[in-house]
């Protein structure tokens, strides 16, 4: 199940092709959905989340808790809709492609994909672009 949540003055265009998109993503990656919610919120109520549960006092565009049990996926996502567009902006591409890449990023983790070094980012990348493919299909 995934559960979209607001906690700004923000909604999703499609709630329904969102969460369809997402569990095929899942799918592809041999991962099964269990309990996913999306927090859409503001850089403070984010940087709130980041300094008291990770002791780290700068701003993001998004947060994940991590609750999967093996390949079973389940968690919370939060995600600052202020950074989205920000970053939007700065990387010159459109708001909702930034949004799709964030919001399909935190499941990558989830997936066990990781973005440290170089080739893991390389990696990440070239996971959410073939995620980002599958949505311009459905």
């Amino acid at each position: 199940m995934i559960e979209f949540n607001y906690e700004i003055d923000f909604k999703l265009t499609n709630e329904k092709s969102t969460s369809s998109w997402i569990q095929k993503c899942i799918q592809d990656e041999a991962g099964s959905l269990g309990e996913i919610n999306y927090i859409f919120c503001d850089d403070a109520y984010l940087h709130k989340i980041n300094v008291e549960f990770l002791q780290h006092d700068t701003l993001t565009d998004i947060i994940s808790f991590d609750y999967s049990l093996g390949r079973k996926i389940s968690g919370d996502i939060f995600i600052s809709i202020e950074r989205v567009r920000e970053n939007a902006s700065l990387y010159n591409v459109n708001f909702d492609n930034e949004l799709h890449r964030v919001i399909i990023h935190g499941i990558l983790h989830y997936l066990g994909y990781k973005d440290k070094s170089d080739i893991e980012k390389k990696n990440m990348r070239e996971k959410e672009n073939k995620c980002l493919k599958i949505l311009s299909k459905i």
